[in-house]
């Protein structure tokens, strides 16, 4: 991996989307990651700047690939999707001329693009400003118009000009996903992705993934339909590193009698997730024997916890034995969150950095292992590899997965109302104590903010 230059257009401006993978090329000095400057990209209330993500790409030179995604030029970001009134034809005409820019690059291009979730709630946070009233019956439309297909008598109890607003949204974003699939048989792509976010058995947006894998198999396109979001640009990394090399990556769970349960925002089992995320990464999973990684999985037995919905599930009762070859962590226990034991138990061992490639433990399952083997990839094939910044990467994410997700966050709910950051670094404090004992770094210096100024996600800055 000497001498790679790669251009990376995240999904938004968030720490997990864009600063995480700044973090994760630095453990390899020989690894030049190029991103939009972050103030370009969007957030939770403004959409990307793509005049002048076009201006920064027709000035890099010399790039050997390029990771994208589309939604950002597209709409703007993965939220502006949901919420962008634009034409069909005014986004395909954007869109053409990326890809007129795409060719004159003469770059291999790894893209993604999400199908457009149903959330089923009534929080308008990341979605448009009537899904406050009717989030969860929107929802249970979609639900029972799939399930019940091809029959369409299937009433709505939203007013029809909610539904109508809806449906063209999703219609059109539909549309754009076809014509990124006509694109792929021209061979613009080197990996396509469609990425299937906050999934249920059923809904418009299963249907609509089934009719775009059925039309990747129908034409033998490089491309796939994959569950997760947030994390598929960072697989899309490791698949691009990963070049011709396939890497052999042996899983090894936890709870290896449950590995067929469906973790929450997921339609897939966590065995099938597990799969999926090793091969969209180009790598094969073998047995242990024959592995040259193992990926250790918390995973949880009957039910997946989710912290921030307070579900809580018992943790991890068995003992850790540190596998002997180069391992990672993907603790999905719990959705949004860290498991307490597990990590408890994983700080009484001695950590052996030189086998140690990583551990992530943030949101879905999909977006935890697509992370972790990332990091893991990135320094495995490391020619020059920097230990400073892999435990780095090791700290934020301890801190932020561990400390402030399975602990921090829900002590700060129930005292405050806003995010409150001086409360926030009073109560890293121990864990930073922690943290400083096993890395050898000094924390004492840590930064923290809120990014989208709200309590689920925190930056921190090592």
């Amino acid at each position: 991996m000497a001498g790679l230059n790669i251009a990376f257009i995240p999904i938004d401006n968030r720490p997990v989307c864009y600063t995480l993978a700044q973090q994760i090329a630095a453990i390899d000095r020989d690894l030049a990651l190029f991103l939009p400057p972050r103030e370009m990209l969007g957030d939770l209330n403004r959409s990307a700047d793509i005049n002048g993500i076009f201006s920064w790409l027709k000035k890099l030179e010399n790039i050997d690939s390029i990771v994208v995604s589309l939604d950002t030029i597209a709409y703007g970001g993965l939220i502006p999707s949901r919420r962008s009134s634009e034409t069909f034809e005014e986004i395909k005409k954007r869109m053409e001329s990326f890809f007129a820019l795409l060719r004159e690059k003469n770059t291999k291009v790894y893209a993604f693009s999400s199908i457009m979730r149903i959330s089923n709630n009534n929080i308008n946070e990341e979605e448009k400003e009537y899904w406050s009233l009717y989030g969860e019956k929107i929802f249970k439309y979609s639900y029972e118009l799939h399930k019940n297909a091809p029959d369409t008598d299937v009433k709505a109890d939203v007013p029809p000009e909610i539904i109508q607003d809806y449906l063209k949204t999703r219609q059109r974003n539909f549309e754009i996903n076809k014509m990124y699939l006509n694109l792929s048989k021209q061979g613009v792509f080197e990996t396509l992705v469609f990425s299937k976010d906050d999934c249920a058995q059923y809904g418009l947006n299963v249907g609509e993934a089934q009719v775009l894998e059925e039309s990747i198999r129908a034409n033998a396109l490089n491309a796939l339909v994959k569950t997760g979001a947030d994390e598929i640009p960072l697989s899309l990394l490791s698949r691009a590193l990963a070049g011709g090399r396939v890497i052999k990556i042996a899983p090894v769970f936890t709870q290896k009698d449950y590995t067929n349960r469906i973790s929450k925002y997921e339609d897939v089992s966590v065995s099938d997730s597990v799969r999926g995320q090793i091969e969209l990464a180009h790598c094969e999973v073998a047995d242990v024997l024959d592995a040259d990684i193992i990926l250790v999985v918390n995973n949880f037995k009957q039910e997946q916890g989710e912290l921030v919905m307070g579900v809580d599930v018992e943790g991890f009762d068995g003992e850790i034995e540190l596998p002997q070859k180069p391992y990672l962590i993907a603790d999905i226990l719990n959705a949004n969150g860290a498991d307490n034991s597990f990590v408890k138990k994983f700080f009484e061992k001695q950590i052996d950095w030189d086998k140690f490639l990583g551990y992530a433990g943030w949101n879905t399952t999909g977006n935890t292992l697509g992370s972790a083997l990332c990091c893991a990839i990135v320094k495995f094939l490391a020619n020059n590899p920097d230990e400073a910044a892999f435990k780095k990467v090791q700290a934020v994410r301890f801190l932020d997965d561990w400390a402030y997700q399975a602990n921090v966050r829900k002590a700060l709910k129930l005292r405050f109302d806003k995010p409150d950051i001086e409360a926030l670094k009073t109560l890293m404090q121990p864990f930073e104590k922690t943290l400083q004992e096993k890395t050898g770094l000094d924390l004492t210096t840590t930064k923290y903010s809120y990014p989208w100024n709200r309590f689920f996600e925190i930056e921190v800055s090592v």
